[in-house]
């Protein structure tokens, strides 16, 4: 695989800003990408590209193919713990949500009733 020049990459990268896509390296690779965030962009590249080269440190697999289904598995597993975690913290929320909502609730005739005991006592 030929390497592009310091020169030849900094035309690249000018021509894809100007077509309004992000130039982002990923295992030696470049590639020109668009989207609305070019700094999200380039970070989501970079993780690809810390993974992909975490699954290389891990073992001696050379092709990129491989090492790329490899990336993506481990980021699929991190997605789907994630997403896991998060419907944990939901049922959570959505539990401490209720249980606010019955002591509001509880606070209410507790104020009601001490209302009505103050009450009969001022009258009597």
């Amino acid at each position: 695989m030929q390497q592009k020049s310091a020169a030849e990459q900094s035309r690249a990268e000018l021509a894809a800003r100007e077509a309004g896509a992000v130039v982002v390296e990923i295992y030696d690779q470049i590639y020109q990408l668009k989207g609305p965030d070019p700094v999200y962009i380039e970070k989501l590249a970079a993780t690809v590209d810390d993974k992909m080269r975490a699954v290389t440190s891990q073992g001696a697999t050379v092709d990129s193919l491989r090492v790329a289904v490899l990336a993506a598995l481990n980021i699929a597993d991190e997605l789907a713990t994630l997403r896991a975690r998060y419907e944990q913290l939901a049922g959570s929320v959505a539990n401490s949500a209720s249980q606010a909502q019955s002591a509001r609730a509880k606070a209410g005739n507790l104020a009601g009733m001490l209302d009505a005991v103050l009450d009969g006592r001022k009258a009597g």
